[in-house]
């Protein structure tokens, strides 16, 4: 089976995360996609987030009609009952320094683990994201355990896409020099590298405008789901202290 992994902090799962996740099922032909939301992503740890718990109940309201949708408690804190459900462990096995980061190579590993050998796993991730990959951790490595989905945005070559890998994975500029005039869409395979590029998928959302917005008491119906946006309402998520 094809499988996705979307990760992300999800503060709040909007419109945008969801049409790149239907975008992939169907381009990737996924049985399923797990949803992760993030404890502590390494490149927001001075950013407040919501609770982990509020982030996914709103990725369960947003994933409850689509069967292939599974929200994940991969990156649930290890000090919760989420995260000693996700992990197998009791609360004797907490460790005092668990306040640590969520890195996506971790969290890829430890979701193969629990599929089978002939499961083929795909990463989902927005352009914005992609730019900074080769700054992740064991990029290299998370190239060769799954495929990449990048969902574009406009104004981005093909030569963007290919000068983002890091170093030992980009092609010579000889190689990228006619990427320049390309859109980045369709499929880049290099060696050790599959991409799949959906294309700019017109869905504009930003989670800091709608915080913005439900802080504003502002309708959300625009950028959410409306079980989303009704469980922001009331659990006053997002207002201004």
């Amino acid at each position: 089976m094809n499988i996705g992994l979307f990760g992300g902090t999800f503060d709040p799962v909007h419109r945008g995360h969801m049409a790149l996740a239907r975008a992939a099922l169907e381009r990737c032909t996924l049985g399923r996609i797990y949803f992760v939301p993030a404890n502590m992503p390494p490149h927001k740890q001075r950013q407040p987030l919501s609770p982990f718990l509020h982030r996914f109940t709103m990725l369960a309201l947003a994933t409850a009609e689509e069967k292939a949708f599974v929200p994940s408690l991969l990156e649930a804190p290890e000090e919760t009952e989420f995260g000693r459900k996700a992990r197998g462990s009791k609360p004797e096995d907490d460790k005092p320094d668990n306040a640590k980061p969520n890195y996506t190579i971790d969290t890829v590993r430890r979701l193969k683990q629990s599929l089978k050998a002939s499961d083929k796993l795909f990463l989902l991730i927005g352009m914005d994201a992609f730019a900074d990959i080769a700054k992740w951790r064991e990029t290299e490595a998370l190239f060769r355990e799954c495929e990449f989905v990048v969902a574009g945005r406009p104004g981005y070559s093909l030569a963007d896409v290919a000068n983002a890998l890091p170093e030992s994975l980009r092609p010579r500029a000889e190689v990228t020099k006619p990427f320049h005039k390309q859109p980045a869409t369709g499929d880049l395979v290099l060696p050790g590298v599959t991409i799949h590029l959906l294309g700019d998928l017109k869905q504009p959302a930003s989670a800091t405008a709608i915080r913005e917005a439900a802080a504003a008491g502002k309708p959300l119906g625009r950028f959410l789901d409306a079980p989303v946006a009704e469980y922001i309402r009331k659990m006053g998520l997002y207002k201004a202290v």
